[in-house]
């Protein structure tokens, strides 16, 4: 009768005098379900510091909680039990899978109540409901970014899988909010070193943020560059794609893989060529990358004798990065250093190789000695391997006469 009537006084006196919190109606209802049933909030309130059990339910099988959402009372309700729960009052439940106090909080996403139910020790923090949802989860999915970060620094294990397959961040991608879900991730595995958590790649989410020294911390703890994320890309595939030039080349000073392709047959450098209107430093790191690696490593090329006039022929040619030497054979005159590297043949090559074809081949690339001697190679790969031979060997020249330049 005091819970129907909303008598909160009598209801404690009630209680004082020792009568029985959890006595059920004919219909199985508790004094808790009828205050929910009839929304006396002051009264639920002196219920749960009394230690009534959330967990019963009535003949229909309604808890005090569903008895509460089917009357549109949840927000008041939830006030109610929160509101005990800051003050130390852990609500009882004999029944977890009807009534969680953690996994309440955690749809409420009051940090302060969440504080107080873990500083309790009187919950797991990682028990999961009849559909997989841990707290963490349920947070995530609520898009309660404070309430997560509370969670997951308590030790919360966002490996965990729902019957459906998700992870606590795969559900956190679902909200407007989801980056900063991500930056809590990040800042976890920063400052605890938890690595591929839950479908979170904190060293992909660093290098597609552009920040360099989240990156340099995680590659000094042995953050592998080249593990692709759940998608198939890499961390530098995901700078290039954003356009992070510095980024990218910091990642490559670690040994990030610039031929790397995911399912889509993308790599990183296809990737920086999909930005439009932008400065495209990201571009230009991976073509100097690709160029440098090339010549250093050295192959195949094709070697036109005489001016363009005598037949070509094979030869193993790199370049020496310690003294920008070009070579392709041991005598002195095959071992130049270049004044120029330009694409395809001068004039004078071009009359000599009058009638004899291949003049014009898009592999065809050509250098000047600094004794002014020209020299006409062709590549296997086209156009597009003839541009890395010339950027290459302008490059590696000038880093052995000038240095590497820092990354503008």
């Amino acid at each position: 009768m005091a819970a129907r009537l909303g008598l909160s006084a009598a209801l404690q006196s009630l209680i004082d005098a020792g009568c029985d919190l959890n006595s059920k109606t004919d219909s199985g209802d508790t004094a808790l379900m009828v205050c929910a049933k009839y929304k006396h909030e002051e009264c639920v309130k002196v219920l749960t510091m009394a230690g009534a059990d959330f967990g019963l339910v009535n003949v229909s099988g309604q808890s005090a909680g569903s008895i509460a959402r089917s009357n549109q009372w949840s927000l008041s309700f939830q006030q109610a039990v929160l509101d005990a729960i800051k003050v130390g009052k852990i609500p009882k439940s004999s029944n977890v899978s009807v009534f969680s106090p953690l996994m309440f909080v955690a749809q409420a996403g009051d940090v302060q109540a969440l504080k107080a139910l873990i500083g309790s020790g009187e919950v797991n923090i990682d028990y999961q409901d009849d559909k997989g949802f841990s707290a963490v989860m349920v947070a995530a999915l609520k898009g309660h970014v404070e309430a997560f970060r509370l969670l997951v620094y308590a030790g919360a294990d966002v490996k965990l899988l729902n019957k459906s397959g998700e992870t606590a961040f795969k559900l956190s991608e679902l909200n407007q909010n989801r980056h900063l879900f991500e930056k809590v991730m990040l800042e976890f595995a920063l400052e605890k070193g938890n690595r591929n958590a839950g479908g979170f790649y904190a060293l992909h989410c660093a290098a597609r943020h552009g920040v360099l020294d989240a990156v340099k911390l995680l590659t000094n703890r042995g953050y592998d560059v080249n593990v692709p994320d759940g998608n198939g890309y890499t961390p530098l595939m995901l700078a290039a794609r954003e356009g992070h030039g510095s980024m990218c080349e910091l990642l490559i000073s670690h040994g990030a893989n610039c031929y790397f392709k995911n399912a889509k047959g993308e790599t990183a450098l296809s990737l920086a060529r999909k930005i439009v209107g932008l400065k495209n430093d990201a571009e230009r790191v991976i073509l100097d990358s690709l160029a440098r690696s090339l010549v250093l490593e050295g192959t195949s090329v094709m070697k036109h004798t005489k001016g363009g006039k005598g037949n070509p022929h094979g030869k193993q040619m790199k370049m020496v990065g310690t003294t920008g030497v070009l070579q392709w054979g041991k005598s002195r005159k095959r071992n130049v250093i270049c004044r120029e590297a330009e694409l395809g043949p001068s004039q004078a090559f071009e009359r000599n190789r009058n009638g004899k074809g291949n003049a014009n081949e898009p592999g065809v690339f050509r250098v000047v000695t600094t004794k002014n001697k020209e020299v006409h190679f062709m590549c296997e790969g086209g156009l597009e391997m003839a541009e890395l031979w010339v950027r290459g060997i302008k490059l590696v020249t000038r880093e052995a006469i000038f240095g590497k330049q820092p990354e503008r």
